[in-house]
């Protein structure tokens, strides 16, 4: 479990994942995190391995990366303090749709799928803003990747 220190909650209130939950719920929440550390160089999660959980970069930062059928990896992006990953999984239910590394040592807190589904039980409220934020990040991100495809199919490759 994840100490419940204030600088930390206001960390977690300052990230699109726990945005406008009140303090009750989001006491509920840190309670379920559990923090991982990895050294720079270490795979945190592997394309198309099983996934149950989601993490919030506390510190740290990391690149994700896709297998092209070739093999090679292709950069997507990175992953720096208040980002989230890992998300997809505890919605689809579907194994893990990219590789993520460290490339500095990093501290994450992992939410899994097992205490997600408690939090729902527990605070429906908190459990629906929480779904809403995912959502919303879902939303910019798929934005985003549209906005790159298009600008690669006129030729600018931003």
């Amino acid at each position: 479990m994840v100490a419940g220190a204030p600088e930390m909650k206001a960390f977690l209130l300052a990230t699109p994942f726990f945005g406008g939950l009140t303090d009750a719920s989001l006491d509920l929440l840190m309670s379920m995190l559990v923090e991982r550390r990895f050294n720079a160089g270490a795979t945190v999660v592997s394309e198309g391995d099983q996934g149950r959980s989601m993490f919030i970069v506390r510190s740290g930062r990391l690149a994700v990366s896709k297998r092209a059928n070739a093999g090679s990896a292709i950069p997507i992006s990175v992953l720096q303090a208040g980002d989230f990953f890992g998300e997809m999984t505890l919605i689809e239910m579907q194994s893990r749709s990219a590789t993520v590394i460290a490339e500095a040592p990093t501290v994450l807190y992992e939410l899994t799928a097992q205490n997600l589904y408690a939090c729902y039980k527990a605070d429906i409220h908190a459990y629906v803003i929480v779904l809403q934020n995912i959502n919303r990040e879902l939303c910019r991100r798929l934005r985003r990747a549209d906005d790159r495809f298009a600008g690669r199919l006129v030729g600018n490759d931003d």
